[in-house]
C-alpha cells in the first residue's frame, strides 16, 4: 500500500540541511551581537528587555527559534522513523513532531511578544 505524503522524503531532507546551515549562520550572527556587550551588562533585566524592543534582534531571535525548531523536530522525526517502518507509525510520528514544533514556536513567539510589551 502506497503512503501519500505532502513532501517526498528527499525534499524533507533538503529542508533539514537548509535549516541546519541557516541556523549556523543566524546563531553565529547572534553570538557576534552578544560579544560586543560586556557579559555582566548582557545579563541585566533592563538590557534584555531593551533587546526585545530592537526589531533586528527580535527577527534574529525569531529566526533562531523557527530554524532550530524545524531542524530539531525533523531530526527527532527521522530518528523515530528509523525505529519502525509502517504508514501508521510514520503518520503518527509526523503529526506529533509537527504539533510539538508548532507548539514550541508558538510559545517562543508568545514570549518574544510579551517581552516586547505588545
Amino acid at each position: 500500500m502506497e503512503s501519500r505524503t505532502l513532501l517526498k522524503e528527499s525534499q524533507i531532507m533538503k529542508i533539514h540541511y537548509i535549516t541546519g546551515i541557516a541556523a549556523i549562520f543566524v546563531v553565529a550572527l547572534h553570538i557576534m551581537m552578544r560579544l560586543v556587550v560586556p557579559f555582566e551588562l548582557s545579563l541585566e533585566y533592563d538590557y534584555i528587555i531593551a533587546n526585545y524592543k530592537n526589531l533586528v534582534y527580535v527577527l534574529i531571535l525569531e529566526s533562531i527559534l523557527v530554524l532550530i525548531s524545524v531542524h530539531g523536530f525533523n531530526g527527532i522525526r527521522i530518528i523515530l522513523l528509523e525505529l519502525r517502518q509502517s504508514s501508521a507509525w510514520e503518520n503518527m510520528v509526523t503529526v506529533v513532531t509537527i504539533s510539538a514544533m508548532i507548539g514550541l514556536i508558538a510559545y517562543g513567539t508568545r514570549t518574544i511578544i510579551l517581552a516586547n510589551g505588545l
